[in-house]
């Protein structure tokens, strides 16, 4: 059994009451666009290499997706509301209650430039100095930098491979009795790097929980959603435990499922006292989000829906070729993501993954640290590239462990 020490980070002790948290560096240029920019500097000075950094499909979106684009080009595209189209926040409403059984009223929903923007605007709109964020690690590397910009802490719950990178209830419990500042708990499913994905079982244990803390908001962050390789695509809380909703907010969009990173199309839907902060955070930062690209995400919304799975295959083929190619390695645990499209081998014996990262590059391969998902240890890989270039990528890889140079 670990310790709740070896568990809670960047909590520095705790007695008599008192919890004291380290200091945060203040954010910097983002892990992976600082080792992709790497990448392409390279790139452009004829280096070989390949870049498996970016958590970017490299499909085009969907054929029919284009079209209302180019449609929308003949009319006049002034704002639209701080909030949204109404088809759009429509269609997002329809499209969560054919997949997730799930019900949300007009008032509910809020639109912004992509999933990211939306976070951050809710964490603008509720995190003061001094409030906590339980964040369990691997996490996207951005959570972190835009807690600590809001002026509030990370609070790091360290998940494990024999976990499957998953919180378990008991982890989270004793976390947020540590974090008595805690407002918001962050759960991703699919995971980004780990790929984990929660049944309904372990999110009912989670959630009966969260009901001891009545003051933690969730913020479900289900990007990755529509990206799994079960039959059965995968259940978010509000579904399991719809008691909670009024806590929880359900942050989804068109980047990852229809290949649309840059169109920067991202929703919230959750209860609306809160949806009302982020459309005002969201009316005074930007006004809106593209018109053009949210007619583009109505159209992928309401239009036909097989590219996922068929994209699915296509991801699932390449995750099977990257774990052949880098399970052939005896440095290398590497666990199979069960969605998204990242995979984040641990090596063995590193002591470095920053420098056995930018090593890697030199030997023609763009990967991210692990440090970066709050996992030293790790490399995190996108799969999201053609097969051969993967494939390539992984040799190279597995090939530079093996001259031992990097330990």
């Amino acid at each position: 059994m670990r310790k709740i020490t070896d568990i809670v980070a960047p909590i520095k002790h705790f007695e008599e009451g008192v919890m004291s948290v380290e200091a945060s560096p203040p954010p910097e240029l983002s892990p992976i666009l600082r080792m992709a920019r790497h990448a392409a500097v390279l790139r452009e000075q004829g280096h070989d290499i390949i870049d498996l950094t970016l958590g970017e499909p490299d499909f085009n979106a969907p054929e029919h997706v284009l079209d209302a684009a180019r449609s929308a080009l003949d009319e006049r595209l002034g704002y639209a509301p701080a909030n949204g189209l109404k088809p759009l926040r429509d269609a997002i409403r329809q499209r969560l209650e054919q997949t997730k059984l799930l019900e949300y009223d007009d008032d509910q929903v809020a639109v912004g430039c992509g999933a990211k923007q939306i976070i951050f605007n809710a964490f603008t709109a509720t995190l003061k100095p001094g409030d906590q964020v339980v964040i369990p690690a691997p996490y996207w590397a951005a959570y972190p930098d835009m807690v600590r910009l809001c002026g509030a802490e990370p609070v790091i719950l360290t998940t494990t491979a024999l976990e499957g990178f998953r919180l378990t209830p008991e982890h989270l419990e004793a976390a947020l009795k540590l974090a008595t500042r805690a407002c918001w708990l962050i759960l991703n499913a699919p995971g980004n790097p780990s790929g984990a994905i929660y049944s309904s079982v372990q999110l009912d244990a989670l959630a009966a929980v969260l009901r001891r803390f009545p003051h933690v908001r969730v913020l479900c962050d289900d990007i990755y959603a529509s990206i799994h390789y079960a039959e059965r695509p995968p259940t978010t809380l509000a579904a399991v435990a719809p008691d909670l909703s009024p806590r929880i907010l359900l942050v989804d969009g068109v980047s990852k499922a229809y290949a649309m990173t840059g169109w920067r199309v991202g929703w919230a839907c959750g209860p609306r006292d809160l949806i009302r902060a982020i459309n005002s955070v969201q009316s005074n930062n930007c006004t809106q989000t593209s018109t053009l690209s949210q007619k583009a995400a109505i159209a992928a919304l309401l239009g036909p829906q097989q590219s996922i799975a068929e994209r699915n295959a296509i991801y699932r083929q390449r995750r099977d070729t990257a774990l052949e190619v880098l399970r052939g390695c005896p440095d290398i645990d590497v666990l199979a993501p069960e969605g998204a499209f990242y995979l984040l081998p641990k090596i063995q014996g590193i002591a470095d993954d920053q420098a056995l990262a930018m090593t890697l590059l030199g030997a023609g391969v763009a990967v991210v640290p692990g440090s970066a998902f709050g996992m030293p240890g790790h490399l995190r890989l996108s799969f999201a590239t053609d097969l051969a270039s993967l494939a390539q990528g992984c040799r190279r890889l597995t090939t530079e462990l093996g001259r031992q140079s990097w330990r």
